[in-house]
């Protein structure tokens, strides 16, 4: 993981929410929210929520529960609090390795897409269960494989021949770089969870070629590590990265995470 793999800020953050929500997020996101929603939670503990994604799809799932969304980067929050107005709602800026919070105050701990993220995983880990209450559950997703998720394997791939001798890897490294679920199992055992149960969970999602193009160039982290090489081309990144995908546009594309719970 480079220092840049974690900043989103800048237009990547309303990119992110409009291009890559419906397209890779959205549709997991419902999944996590439904799964914490039937442990009928009072207190939820959002970390990495990003731009709200999963937080918005918690209101409706989980409607007893009080939620408090947080992330690293104001700048995704801010985009978060703009869409979404809820009295059940509090955003607040935390980093998930070090959590602001009491011991034992959350019924469940949720986080999607977002362990990936954490330099120290163990450490990220051990606070969601120190902020759980007795009894509460830990839940998180990751993507699996880049290989089995089509779309972003197409993109990091063109990208990628745009420069043979120093190829960006930013998806393949960070977002897809955790996807061994036998690994993420004992990592989150180490970190003192008794219980943990995974699932590798399939998800598709209808392409828009440019879009995902742009999504995934200028929506990420990715963005950085083009500009870093020649940021005259981010332009013909989209365009190659569009390309790529010209065969999915306008068709259902598989997508593959591993999801968990923890407790």
């Amino acid at each position: 993981m480079t220092a840049t793999d974690i900043v989103f800020s800048g237009s990547i953050p309303p990119l992110y929410h409009r291009l890559l929500g419906p397209l890779l997020f959205d549709p997991y996101a419902w999944d996590l929210a439904a799964r914490a929603g039937a442990l009928e939670p009072a207190q939820i503990l959002e970390t990495a929520a990003g731009t709200g994604i999963v937080t918005g799809a918690l209101i409706k799932e989980a409607p007893r529960a009080e939620i408090v969304a947080t992330d690293l980067n104001q700048a995704m929050l801010d985009v978060a609090a703009g869409r979404l107005m809820s009295w059940r709602i509090a955003f607040r800026q935390a980093d998930a390795q070090s959590l602001p919070f009491a011991d034992a105050s959350f019924d469940a701990v949720v986080c999607q897409f977002g362990v990936m993220f954490f330099p120290d995983r163990l450490a990220a880990y051990r606070e969601a269960r120190r902020v759980l209450k007795p009894g509460g559950r830990f839940l998180f997703n990751a993507w699996d494989r880049i290989e089995r998720n089509p779309v972003t394997a197409a993109v990091a791939g063109a990208v990628a021949a745009m420069f043979p001798d120093d190829p960006p890897n930013f998806l393949e490294r960070t977002p897809f770089g955790y996807h061994d679920k036998a690994r993420i199992e004992a990592d989150v055992r180490a970190a003192g969870f008794a219980a943990i149960a995974g699932e590798t969970v399939g998800k598709s999602s209808r392409v828009v070629a440019r879009d995902a193009a742009a999504g995934l160039c200028l929506g990420t982290p990715l963005r950085a590590e083009i500009e870093a090489r020649a940021p005259e081309r981010l332009d013909e990144a989209v365009e190659a990265a569009a390309a790529a995908l010209a065969h999915w546009d306008g068709a259902e594309a598989p997508m593959s995470a591993h999801v968990f719970s923890a407790g």
